[in-house]
């Protein structure tokens, strides 16, 4: 073998032309970092798996899709930081922290819808597209319902955690003391007191969910005609007609009450309504409702408290950065009927 050739078979010595062979330390730092990479991955995938049920969560205790929002990426923060192999079960761990951190946006939520303008509204949220959970029973939707979460608006942040996880997540007395840090006979009392407090007979008797889809139709063609009579037909005599524009718009400061006022209302309605305002049929919080919108941009969302064969309460949220939420989900697809 000549010289030439030797130098040739050798192994390269790193200068030009060949590849030097890879330093131990850097292979195993690349190593760590794609194994580093692979976890961060899977806890992401992991999170967003249990994303729907924590959202519907904080809304439901929150009544605000953006406040849910927020508290749903702060969990998100802790759920990067915390050591995963102390997880045992992942969906009650999270279901823990965003109560919590619900608990404590409520108290200064609170706070600030004391001095809101006007009657205060939960956010509308468009729920065919499963935003808050699967909604197939009566009981699931009912839980959403912009009826009750004004209702859960007179129950302590205490008693509202103790009854949407009681209610709408099915937690057993036991899981609720250990979520809150309570005793369960402490949670038992709590439930009972929030439950006599909301007082909502009425739920015994609402209507079935063709009647429902059938009375809010025909509410939104008739105010898409102008049909007042037609209106009239459909309002219960003791109608009560709420605004939320939070001063943000114009909108009635006061409950409208009573089927004459409240068609009166809606005449001043109808003529200050501006030429290419267009109206449909939407689900939103699990029930049919009216949405009013122009050019992409959503201006109202009405839902519907139906009793006896007829409407009676209507609230509508005008209020634009109530409807922020929504405007999203309506710009990533259609929601409407």
């Amino acid at each position: 073998m000549t010289s030439e050739t030797a130098q040739h078979l050798a192994p390269d010595d790193g200068g030009d032309g060949g590849t030097a062979p890879a330093d131990a330390s850097t292979v195993s730092a690349a190593s760590a970092a794609s194994a580093a990479s692979a976890a961060s991955a899977a806890s992401a995938a992991e999170f967003t798996a249990h994303r729907p049920r924590m959202f519907g969560l904080a809304y439901r205790m929150l009544g605000s899709a953006e406040e849910a929002e927020d508290t749903v990426q702060d969990a998100y923060l802790r759920w990067s930081g915390a050591d995963r192999a102390a997880i045992a079960h992942p969906a009650a761990w999270l279901a823990t922290v965003v109560t919590r951190l619900s608990l404590n946006r409520l108290s200064s939520a609170r706070a600030k819808r004391e001095e809101y303008a006007g009657p205060w509204l939960p956010e509308p949220v468009f729920t065919r597209d499963g935003a808050l959970g699967p909604l197939e029973s009566a009981e699931r939707r009912d839980a959403v319902s912009t009826a009750l979460l004004v209702l859960l608006e007179r129950l302590t942040p205490t008693e509202r955690a103790v009854y949407v996880l009681r209610e709408a997540f099915a937690y057993s007395h036991r899981e609720i003391a250990g979520v809150l840090e309570l005793g369960e006979a402490n949670c038992r009392q709590v439930y009972g007191r929030a439950v006599r407090r909301l007082e909502r007979p009425e739920a015994r008797f609402a209507p079935a969910e063709e009647q429902r889809h059938r009375l809010v139709e025909s509410f939104v063609g008739a105010a898409r005609e102008g049909d007042l009579a037609g209106l009239e037909r459909l309002l219960a005599e003791d109608v009560v007609w709420w605004s939320d524009g939070g001063g943000k718009v114009s909108a009635a400061r006061r409950p409208v009450v009573g089927r004459d006022a409240v068609l009166r209302f809606l005449a001043g309605v109808a003529r200050r309504t501006e030429e290419g305002t267009e109206t449909a049929l939407a689900e939103v919080n699990g029930a049919p409702a009216l949405v009013s919108h122009r050019e992409g941009t959503l201006l109202a969302v009405a839902t519907f408290d139906l009793r006896d064969g007829a409407i009676g309460g209507v609230r509508v949220v005008m209020n634009p950065d109530k409807l922020a939420f929504a405007q999203r989900q309506l710009a990533a697809g259609s929601p409407w009927e």
